[in-house]
């Protein structure tokens, strides 16, 4: 679930959407790698902490749930589920003589057990989460039983929580119930991850419970549903209503049941016969097949590289509005946010592989194997993450996959500055805390790693292996250790132990010398070693003599270690681990010619971008040539990092250099390049206003919205630029918003506030403080709309960091006692809002 916020003009110039950066065409910048402004092996490591908690188990089986049966209609104008289910149980292994079931928030009508015919009423305790059965005797594990529940589900009377990767745990949401919110579609969905289905349903809300199910649901006629498995059935009723009859008949997690509905356009496609489907608003229909349509490709692609073919009946991918997360893998019927929705200049810019593979690849890691607890999450995340490299890999190249590989370790490396967590969790306080970028990117990597070091062969046959021995179950992680140890024959026990078993990871300080014929390479692992371990692992270093570069394996055991080659002169550049397999923070202090020498002579993208990021800040001149070279590569990020590597070095005043960029601003087919190297002439002074003018009209939203910055930075007529306010794509509405502060215009005014309502995710993000800067050059009077409007933000919003940027900008406008007084409302409802009031506030 991609759901990391970034910082920086690059980020809302390129990656402006919300929920983060999609690929680009083939791929567009990752939050990570965009904003990174330095390199992997420079990234300054503060005290992280490691949070134990108290140990978590996996849940307790007292009874197996066999069967769900499941009857819902809905109350659109009071927001509630109106159910009837029907569960099929029996003891797990020791006699019972009573259910406990997951129920959260619900009004209980009647409890019975069913014997054939007959409905024996029962008696129960309910407190509102958990609702306990008493049964009329003891049963036992050869005994199966059926408990009838009728019941409310009231879902926005729940409080509800979240995480930064899962925003709110309702479990059901009503979008638009009224059907009086202008440009917003009627739906009902639901998001079950990781207990909150039990917000609809009477269920076992637990990952290492697996049920088979039947779900009936009653809606308005118009209305198309989507569930996991097969639809059975629709029959229309006499009142304009309709039953669709969806049947799941493969044993799943119950967090993995979903039910949307809406007025959907369903794009119909198939793979090796199976239907695949992408359920999207009818605007969006045209387009559904250009976002989605590799989806058949890729389940060949995963199918014959696990050598498992995809197991369920059929696979949908549904986009509905003001999702509480990025992306979500129910069983056969995967949940995208709206973002993932694109007109055709969005499809210019980026396309959402990485989130399309990551949910797909679910379907076999997290569905059809279930991690036993939350705290072996990892066990379905990692490997969701690493098939985004997977994907990229094959479909993309390698300079792309290496792409995809460094920014989830930026992103990794990011968190472990404050943070540093065993991958494989039994210690947490919740169960939330486990969706973070160590169960995501560094679990990622850490695969890759395993992968180097069993080989490709082995790598694959113990996954089948794994998928196969475990199919329709439950796992911890020990199983994955057991696959690999028999595929490979080999003990990995010190590898799992080291890599996701124990918290941290390798800080590598490395220098190097030469002297008499030899180079000598020293490594010291700087890591807290009694908090974490001395890490045991390969090293790849790769030497540049004459042009040629030669490549020494050796094997890194002690917290202090040194390495000699023999060669006959001084290397021109020294490069450890040159195509970054590592899970490492590696500190190699070089020279200007050194990092310049590693780039002109690299070929691999990573030794290529982590010399450039060095050469970034540096004050030598004499990197023209590394410039020039970047400027023509032919991986598109690189030519995206050499511009900005080039806005602050005198090169940028050739007038060579400039026409070199203007050119790369009107013709680079990637867009993320014609956008940067757009910024880029905007640092220019005495710009022709008609350069900036041509990028105005380019098929890019990227880059208009890149232009729209510049000619706002270029103290040019701002009329030009209100042609665009009729544009939706939020890289575009932010650039604008950045431009618009100073406007007294009601229209302006008019088209904040319509952006405000209509904005979401990481795109209100920055446009919340944009729309404050506006607000405060108002009067108090003409501030009140807009108030209003970032009241409704907080108050409605589910991501914290959007809650947090509006309040923020409340603060600022409380003059009065009446908005003071809001704002401690506001904060008293979120401790997080309460932590960054200023004191005068309170």
């Amino acid at each position: 679930m991609n759901h990391i916020l970034s910082r920086g003009f690059l980020f809302i110039l390129l990656c402006g959407s919300a929920a983060g950066c999609a690929v680009k065409k083939p791929a567009a910048p990752s939050v990570a790698s965009e904003t990174a402004a330095i390199a992997v092996d420079s990234v300054v490591t503060e005290m992280p902490h490691t949070s134990r908690g108290p140990y978590q188990p996996s849940a307790e089986r007292l009874m197996d749930l066999l069967h769900t049966n499941l009857n819902v209609r809905f109350d659109w104008a009071k927001q509630h589920l109106l159910g009837e289910v029907t569960l099929t149980l029996k003891p797990y292994f020791y006699p019972q003589q009573q259910v406990v079931l997951d129920a959260k928030g619900f009004d209980i009508h009647k409890v019975t057990l069913l014997k054939g015919k007959q409905a024996v009423p029962l008696t129960y305790d309910y407190d509102q989460q958990k609702l306990t059965v008493k049964l009329d005797k003891t049963y036992t594990r050869t005994d199966t039983l059926q408990v009838y529940i009728s019941y409310t589900a009231k879902p926005n009377e729940l409080k509800a929580h979240g995480s930064q990767a899962i925003q709110s745990d309702k479990g059901l949401y009503f979008i638009n119930p009224l059907g009086q919110e202008e440009g917003v579609p009627q739906q009902i969905w639901t998001q079950g991850e990781t207990e909150a289905n039990s917000a609809w349903f009477p269920t076992i809300d637990k990952p290492n419970e697996r049920m088979t199910q039947d779900i009936f649901i009653t809606v308005e006629s118009k209305f198309k549903t989507l569930s996991n498995g097969t639809l059975v059935s629709s029959r229309n009723l006499k009142n304009g209503l309709k039953t669709d009859h969806w049947r799941m008949t493969q044993p799943h997690a119950p967090y993995l049941v979903m039910m949307a509905i809406g007025e959907f356009s369903v794009i119909k496609d198939k793979w090796r016969n199976k239907e695949v489907s992408y359920w999207v608003e009818p605007e969006y229909a045209a387009t559904a097949k250009a976002t989605f349509g590799r989806t058949p490709a890729m389940l060949e692609f995963f199918s014959q590289k696990l050598g498992v073919a995809f197991p369920w009946d059929k696979y949908a991918q549904v986009v509905v509005r003001n999702f509480v997360s990025g992306a979500m893998e129910n069983t056969s019927a995967s949940t995208f946010m709206e973002s993932v929705q694109q007109d055709r200049r969005e499809l210019l810019d980026k396309n959402w592989d990485h989130i399309i593979a990551h949910e797909l690849f679910h379907q076999w890691f997290g569905d059809l194997v279930t991690t036993e607890s939350w705290a072996n999450l990892p066990l379905n995340e990692s490997f969701a993450d690493y098939s985004e490299y997977l994907w990229a890999e094959h479909q993309y190249g390698p300079d792309e996959a290496a792409l995809t590989h460094q920014s989830a370790l930026l992103e990794y490396l990011a968190e472990s500055r404050t943070k540093q967590e065993p991958l494989i969790r039994f210690h947490y306080t919740d169960k939330e805390d486990m969706f973070d970028s160590h169960s995501y990117a560094k679990g990622g990597r850490v695969l890759h790693m395993l992968r180097q070091e069993v080989g490709d062969e082995a790598f694959f046959a113990a996954l089948h292996l794994y998928l196969t021995q475990n199919k329709y179950s439950p796992v911890e992680i020990d199983k994955l250790r057991l696959a690999f140890e028999e595929t490979t024959g080999r003990d990995l026990r010190p590898f799992f132990q080291q890599w996701f078993l124990t918290p941290g990871h390798p800080e590598l300080k490395v220098s190097h010398s030469y002297q008499n014929g030899s180079l000598t390479l020293q490594v010291n692992q700087t890591q807290d070693t009694l908090r974490t371990t001395v890490y045991k692992m390969p090293l790849t270093i790769a030497l540049l003599q004459n042009g040629k570069w030669q490549q020494e394996q050796v094997q890194l055991e002690k917290a202090t270690q040194a390495f000699t080659f023999p060669m006959q002169a001084v290397p021109e550049a020294v490069v450890v681990d040159p195509t970054q397999k590592l899970l490492a923070n590696i500190d190699h202090e070089k020279s200007v010619p050194e990092w310049s020498a590693q780039f002109l002579n690299s070929t691999a993208y990573a030794a290529k971008a982590n010399a450039l990021e060095h050469l970034r800040d540096t004050t030598v001149t004499q990197i023209d040539q590394v410039l020039e070279k970047a400027l023509q590569d032919p991986f598109w990020k690189i030519r995206a990092t050499g511009l900005e590597v080039l806005v602050s070095k005198e090169s940028m005043q050739n007038p060579r250099m400039q026409a070199q960029v203007q050119r790369m601003a009107e013709t680079d087919p990637y867009s993320a390049v014609r956008a940067t190297a757009t910024y880029v002439l905007s640092t220019l002074s005495g710009l022709p206003p008609e350069i900036i003018e041509g990028r105005l009209n380019d098929s890019s939203y990227q880059v208009v919205s890149a232009a729209i910055f510049a000619w706002t930075k270029g103290d040019h007529d701002l009329n030009r630029l209100k042609p665009f306010l009729q544009y939706k794509n939020p890289d575009v509405v932010n650039a604008l918003a950045s431009a618009f502060t100073q406007s007294e215009e009601e229209e302006l005014y008019a088209w904040y506030l319509k952006n405000a309502s209509k904005l979401r995710g990481g795109a209100l993000y920055y446009f919340v403080q944009s729309f404050g800067a506006f607000l405060l050059k108002k009067n108090i009077d003409r501030q009140e709309r807009g108030w209003q409007a970032l009241v409704r933000v907080v108050e409605q919003e589910t991501m914290a960091e959007v809650k947090q940027a509006a309040f923020q900008m409340l603060t600022l406008m409380a003059e009065t006692d009446e908005r003071r007084q809001k704002v401690q409302e506001l904060a008293a409802k979120d401790p997080k809002l309460a932590s960054i009031m200023s004191p005068q506030m309170n």
